[in-house]
């Protein structure tokens, strides 16, 4: 297949542990129908090995995407397909989900014991010897992170990981791990009108050599335009998200229209442009936007080449206020594990 590779995605350190990663990741949940209908294992891995040849070698995945590990085992397949040392695996534990959509549910789990099982069944599923990099994905507020990190101290150990992470963790959660082991980065929601860790995680991670991987880069979607022009699927969690429901939704579209003729004036799509304002935060800062389709993979390859100078960022953070996005940032299910709030107890 010709890739037409245009542009050249740039290499940086993830924290100072010596992870490095494409500079734009690629988001893997919605391959297996987070915000939509579940594609084939033969087209996740399509769109996953065109990324990977046109530069995007940073794959994010977890055991909770898709039925029964859907994800994971579509991630493995195409790294069969790959040359294995080239690829960034990140994968996670720590959320179970319940299995009825309409009572839909997020438990979360810290346990040293629950730690190794999920990353025994990761392996088996990735079908792989090592994980790059390991996250928690919620911080259990029962189990002191103390006895989380020790455990995956102790993989790092084994070589079954490599680096270790945490996502949406607090300020103390992230002293207290990095304590006990060095973590490479954190993954936090972070896009043009979800900013709160920059008053308080960034500057912490920045402190300590810690990245920052920044999911959700498009505001789930809104940055993309689907979730405010079209009708979401029945199956999407989208569908019941706060800020794309009722006069949330009709108030969010006034600043999307703002957004848009920024983006015009700019040369580029509202999806580039969102990118590309997270892109010049820092060159610790990896977006990791996911796609079903080649055509959206190749727009936000192309956010690489859009250049701002600073008025540039500062005149496009100004036209979405925080303080204007209406509805909470995440789903109703996942609210409760705040990341601000989602602290855990002290190791006796």
């Amino acid at each position: 297949m010709e890739h037409n590779i245009q542009i050249q995605i740039p290499r940086v350190k993830l924290g100072t542990q010596g992870l490095e990663v494409s500079k734009l990741g690629f988001g893997c949940a919605g391959l297996s129908g987070l915000l939509n209908a579940p594609l084939s294992h033969e087209a996740g891995c399509a769109i996953l090995k065109e990324a990977f040849f046109k530069g995007i070698t940073f794959f994010d995945t977890a055991n909770v995407y898709g039925h029964e590990g859907h994800n994971e085992i579509m991630v493995g397949k195409v790294l069969k397909q790959l040359p294995r040392e080239q690829v960034q695996l990140a994968t996670k534990f720590g959320c179970i989900f319940s299995e009825d959509f309409n009572d839909f549910q997020c438990y979360v789990k810290g346990t040293p014991q629950y730690v190794r099982q999920c990353c025994e069944e990761s392996l088996k599923r990735l079908d792989v010897d090592y994980i790059d990099l390991y996250y928690q994905h919620r911080t259990d507020t029962s189990v002191p992170i103390e006895e989380t990190m020790e455990e995956l101290k102790k993989l790092v150990e084994e070589g079954k990981i490599r680096y270790i992470g945490l996502s949406e963790a607090n300020v103390d959660t992230i002293k207290r791990a990095h304590a006990v082991h060095p973590i490479s980065c954190v993954q936090m929601e972070y896009s043009l009108w979800t900013r709160a860790i920059e008053e308080d995680v960034i500057p912490l991670c920045r402190k300590l050599g810690i990245g920052i991987v920044a999911y959700s880069p498009l505001g789930s979607g809104f940055f993309g335009e689907k979730a405010i022009t079209e009708s979401l699927p029945a199956e999407s969690l989208m569908g019941s998200h706060p800020s794309f429901s009722g006069e949330n939704l009709e108030e969010n579209k006034v600043l999307y229209t703002r957004f848009d003729n920024l983006a015009a004036k700019h040369g580029c799509t509202p999806p580039q442009l969102a990118l590309a304002w997270l892109l010049h935060q820092g060159e610790d800062v990896v977006p990791i936007p996911g796609t079903t389709k080649i055509k959206n993979l190749d727009a936000n390859i192309q956010s690489i080449a859009v250049k701002l100078t600073p008025e540039d960022v500062k005149e496009i953070a100004d036209v979405i206020p925080v303080s204007e996005v209406s509805g909470e940032r995440e789903h109703e299910v996942m609210s409760k594990y705040e990341y601000r709030l989602a602290n855990t107890p002290l190791k006796q």
